[in-house]
């Protein structure tokens, strides 16, 4: 998947903006568990997923401020 950028992420609603976040968060624990077992084949994910997370949190708050 490719990586989104947050002017593509603003076009979602905040209510969907928040369904991916949860679900950026699962597939980061996930990530990281996979990592603790040894079973991680691209570890740079977690860093995209990491960021992912950044962008939607920033996007979340920018709208809380509006």
């Amino acid at each position: 998947m490719p990586q989104e950028k947050a002017r593509d992420l603003r076009k979602y609603d905040t209510p969907t903006l928040i369904r991916m976040l949860a679900e950026a968060r699962r597939e980061l624990f996930n990530l990281r568990f996979q990592q603790a077992t040894r079973q991680l084949d691209n570890p740079a994910r977690i860093k995209h997923v990491r960021k992912r997370i950044a962008r939607i949190l920033t996007i979340l708050r920018e709208r809380e401020l509006a």
